[in-house]
């Protein structure tokens, strides 16, 4: 597997890759991998016939009180995981590489953006829509692979995408991939590493209440009762606050009074001081 750490070098080494008209896969990951993004590789690899994968801890979606300088870093690690996939090449700028002295340029996109994640952490899906679209202008793949587990940060790169024509030889499509989760139902993420070995076990309330919730929704149990009893249940099991627990519209994210087919149930909670959030589909 080839690293590189400049825009020249990866141009060339991404022509060289297309040669015989060969298509290229991009998974765009900040490290401290774990199985999902694994799995979004091997995604990638039955697609396209060479996946290219990237690491670059994205300052722009951090918020001032949030975990940049702690976010872990473990690249040696990353390495070889990627390389242990079969991936061509991996992407590894420094901040300067991307966001160069006197960068100006910032990407918004509205609707879906709003509210859920975009509502507690302003400012933040303006960092990961800018930071997809400068490594979507950088490896111009034909294909990119996303988790579901962000499933907003998807809807806001799907729109982003459609609204800016990021069509061949760009962006031809986007590829989400179902959330990979740990065996007592807590989604993975890189996240999981603060959790200390207690704060982990109860973690695992967070999806246990959340399946709770969309079986009394779905046998017709009040929405607000149903919300309530999952936020007092996260409580009761240790974490500290909920900052928000929502029935959207998975298309639209659109917020809902009312189940519907297209329904999804959107949560976030902070144990031990991490934010963890999950989504599940409703089942009507």
């Amino acid at each position: 597997m080839q690293t590189v750490a400049t825009l020249g070098v990866l141009r060339k080494s991404i022509d060289d890759l297309r040669a015989g008209g060969r298509t290229v896969a991009l998974v765009p990951t900040m490290g401290a991998l774990h199985e999902g993004h694994l799995t979004l590789v091997r995604a990638a690899k039955a697609k396209a016939d060479h996946v290219i994968a990237s690491i670059f801890v994205n300052p722009r979606q951090f918020g001032p009180r949030e975990d940049f300088g702690a976010y872990p870093r473990q690249f040696a690690r990353d390495f070889e995981l990627l390389e242990a996939e079969g991936v061509a090449l991996l992407w590894a700028p420094e901040r300067a590489e991307v966001y160069p002295e006197g960068y100006a340029t910032n990407v918004g996109v509205a609707g879906v953006s709003e509210g859920l994640c975009g509502a507690d952490r302003p400012g933040h899906f303006d960092g990961v829509a800018t930071v997809v679209l400068k490594l979507f202008n950088q490896v111009r793949p034909d294909m990119a692979f996303f988790g579901e587990k962000d499933w907003q940060q998807l809807a806001v790169i799907r729109r982003m995408a459609r609204d800016l024509d990021l069509t061949q030889p760009h962006v031809d499509a986007i590829h989400a991939v179902p959330i990979v989760r740990e065996a007592d139902g807590l989604a993975m993420s890189s996240r999981n590493a603060y959790l200390s070995p207690e704060q982990r076990a109860a973690a695992a309330a967070l999806p246990a209440a959340m399946r709770d919730a969309i079986a009394a929704i779905s046998a017709g149990a009040p929405l607000s009762q149903a919300l309530g009893n999952l936020h007092d249940s996260l409580l009761a099991a240790g974490f500290e606050s909920v900052d928000y627990a929502e029935l959207r519209d998975g298309g639209s994210l659109a917020p809902l009074d009312q189940p519907s087919a297209n329904a999804r149930l959107f949560v976030a909670a902070r144990i031990g001081g991490t934010r963890l959030i999950d989504n599940m589909a409703l089942k009507v």
